[in-house]
């Protein structure tokens, strides 16, 4: 084998490890409304949020199916740790896009540093020299009571008159941070996705990041971090890092209900439900599914990376496509799951089922903004036609 594949088998087999743990820490972490801090410091001594981190400041720079399928992994076991382990760690492979200054400013002291992020576009901006007077409210920062830094959006001011304005993304220590403990929730739990507010905190400009440049594929960070990994769409690492943890959700149902039921008879009729042909059918279409999205995903970075390895542009045809495939993963597992719970019968609506959690969890997973597949379909549908793209989160 490989480095790289080795290196890929040895991430992949301490997530499979780890599970046994995680599973019997869910329901603590649910009650908790957070991933247990022991639960955290097994993921960075796996070496799990160094994954996409630049090698200079002692990252792994893999490639991301190696990253998603790690998250994938550690979601099949416990939802909420793979959905923060997704958000969190990706936000390694975001900073190396900033100014160096602003790398070193994370990662100089501290290489574990984490970072939380909420990227809705709510801050309020006052420019003053060097930099940015900010304040605002931002929700759903999931992960945030483990991390040093978060990265928050914001709409720049035009940089000329008549210009558009810009989406930032503005990296802040926690020490300006207040974080608002509202996340009372009934799926991903455990994910302590709370607002955060700022302020009057000061921004200097070398933690900004802007989102034209993202769409370029043309940061500063790139400067300093010139691996193919950084030539990537910011629109398809960040949507790939909510979508992604639905897949190992369909897993751990999927293992959860044969589990459950294999050799089991029926309280109502004593009949195995394993030798139902509706139940056989949930089974057998839950395993194409899974099959399906994960070879798409693998697909579609394996592509990106290539043509980034050969310093060919990746089209705007091509990230419009990408983007539909990952907002329609998390439909494809809800209706997925959604088979297995009904054939699983009056059971799986305890709470001391574990279909039950991944049912809730891959529910909330659909909610978020960037997993509406329809969308992404309407957009992938009408560029078809020759109409320009109205997504440039790309």
């Amino acid at each position: 084998m490989s480095t790289a594949a080795t290196q890929a088998a040895t991430l992949l087999e301490a997530a499979r490890a780890l599970a046994p743990r995680l599973v019997a820490r869910a329901d603590a972490a649910e009650e908790a409304r957070s991933v247990p801090a022991e639960t955290i410091a097994e993921l960075i001594d796996a070496r799990f949020f160094d994954i996409l981190k630049p090698a200079r400041f002692g990252g792994l720079e893999c490639h991301p199916g190696v990253f998603f399928d790690v998250v994938a992994e550690v979601a099949s076991a416990c939802p909420s740790t793979g959905w923060v382990l997704g958000v969190v760690a990706a936000h390694a492979w975001q900073l190396a896009l900033f100014p160096e200054a602003a790398q070193t400013d994370v990662w100089g002291a501290d290489r574990s540093a984490l970072i939380c992020s909420s990227y809705m576009p709510v801050g309020k901006l006052t420019p003053e020299p060097g930099g940015f007077r900010v304040s605002g409210r931002w929700g759903f920062s999931s992960g945030c009571d483990h991390c040093s830094w978060a990265m928050l959006g914001a709409m720049a001011p035009p940089a000329r008159e008549g210009a558009p304005p810009d989406m930032l993304t503005l990296l802040v220590p926690r020490s300006d941070l207040t974080i608002d403990d509202d996340w009372f929730v009934a799926g991903l739990r455990a994910t302590g996705s709370k607002s955060v507010v700022l302020d009057g905190a000061f921004v200097p400009t070398h933690r900004t990041h802007r989102m034209s440049d993202a769409f370029r594929l043309d940061s500063p960070g790139n400067a300093v971090n010139p691996a193919p990994l950084y030539r990537l769409p910011f629109g398809q690492v960040f949507t790939r890092t909510v979508a992604t943890p639905a897949i190992g959700m369909l897993q751990g149902a999927l293992d959860a209900f044969v589990a459950a039921n294999r050799g089991r008879a029926s309280r109502a009729d004593g009949k195995l439900p394993e030798s139902d042909p509706a139940a056989q059918e949930a089974v057998a279409n839950a395993k194409l599914a899974l099959c399906e999205v994960r070879a798409v995903l693998h697909h579609d970075f394996d592509e990106m990376m290539g043509l980034a390895e050969r310093g060919e542009p990746i089209s705007l045809a091509s990230r419009v496509g990408y983007r539909h495939h990952s907002a329609s993963v998390t439909d494809r597992m809800v209706a997925a799951v959604d088979a297995l719970f009904v054939e699983a019968g009056s059971g799986a609506i305890f709470r001391s089922s574990r279909l039950q959690r991944f049912f809730q969890d891959v529910h909330a997973a659909r909610a978020h903004h960037a997993n509406n597949p329809r969308r992404a379909a309407r957009n992938l549908g009408s560029t078809s036609f020759g109409h320009p793209t109205n997504d440039y989160f790309l």
